[in-house]
């Protein structure tokens, strides 16, 4: 019991690291952006007064969906995105592949303008 608790208080003093990717690529061989990568990183901020996570979809208001994002200056803006009566058919790959082209969500996911609709749709496709 005693080498669990020195293991436990050794394992809470320990420090995160992080390492700085510069030169990480897709399979084509196309430079990714940094910003890719920390995309799943959740971060709160407040937004007309109210408490919101970034960079996280969820079900929208005006549009079939919605997120808070910032914006190049540092605002909170929110982007709406999607039809809402049209169904997202992700497991399709017919439907797909006709989408990304449509939309042209391979230039779109490079730019990585988070502040576009344009770009939350083909990240959802």
């Amino acid at each position: 019991m005693k080498k669990l608790l020195k293991e436990w208080k050794q394992f809470l003093n320990e420090e995160e690291e992080y390492y700085h990717i510069s030169d990480a690529t897709y399979e084509d061989g196309t430079l990714a952006e940094d910003l890719e990568f920390w995309d799943d990183v959740i971060e709160e901020a407040e937004y007309q007064g109210r408490k919101v996570t970034l960079n996280k979809p969820m079900q929208g208001d005006v549009k079939k969906s919605k997120v808070y994002v910032k914006n190049k200056k540092g605002n909170v803006v929110k982007v709406n995105f999607g039809d809402p009566d049209m169904k997202i058919r992700k497991s399709n790959p017919d439907a797909r592949s006709n989408f990304r082209a449509r939309h042209n969500c391979a230039d779109k996911m490079k730019k990585g303008d988070k502040t576009t609709a344009g770009y939350w749709s083909c990240k959802a496709w």
